[in-house]
């Protein structure tokens, strides 16, 4: 039985200005935020897709539908901290997770400890577990008109039991 297992996360959310920009399950300062169902997290929402998908738990839609109002606004961090729970109780551990976020203003750079702090911590995992890098699309695209974000994961989990 093959005791390890990846998954692939992507999302995309419109920036528009009145928003929190919630990113990595911390607060960043910035003119525009995120539009969502939700606090509209999308490195978190391609971490709990890519979990998900490894485990063969379908998707963060499926588990969490925006057309439920007991989501609406929710933390994001609260997602994730149930995406543990399901995938531990199907018996998997993070082995780890490689992300990028694709995000023209503001920089990410200066925010990667911290947001790799707090996500070790949701999902109670060593820091080193987590990846998050960040690029441009050097001013092409939704990306670099600063119209939207977009991000990617891919997960390598294993199973404990």
């Amino acid at each position: 039985m093959n005791n390890f297992r990846i998954g692939f996360g992507y999302d995309v959310h419109q920036l528009q200005e009145g928003y929190d920009f919630w990113l990595g399950g911390i607060k960043l300062e910035h003119t525009k935020g995120a539009v969502g169902h939700s606090d509209a997290d999308v490195l978190i929402h391609v971490i709990c897709d890519a979990l998900l998908g490894a485990a063969n738990l379908r998707d963060i839609g499926y588990h969490f539908s925006d057309q439920d109002p007991e989501y609406k606004g929710i933390d994001s961090k609260i997602l994730l901290r149930d995406v543990m729970t399901m995938i531990r109780e199907e018996g998997y551990e993070i082995g780890n997770l490689d992300t990028t976020i694709c995000l023209q203003k503001p920089k990410v750079n200066p925010h990667i400890d911290t947001m790799k702090t707090c996500l070790a911590d949701v999902m109670k995992i060593p820091e080193n577990n987590v990846s998050i890098k960040a690029t441009t699309t050097e001013k092409l695209g939704f990306v670099g008109r600063q119209e939207g974000v977009s991000a990617y994961c891919v997960a390598l989990i294993y199973k404990v039991n």
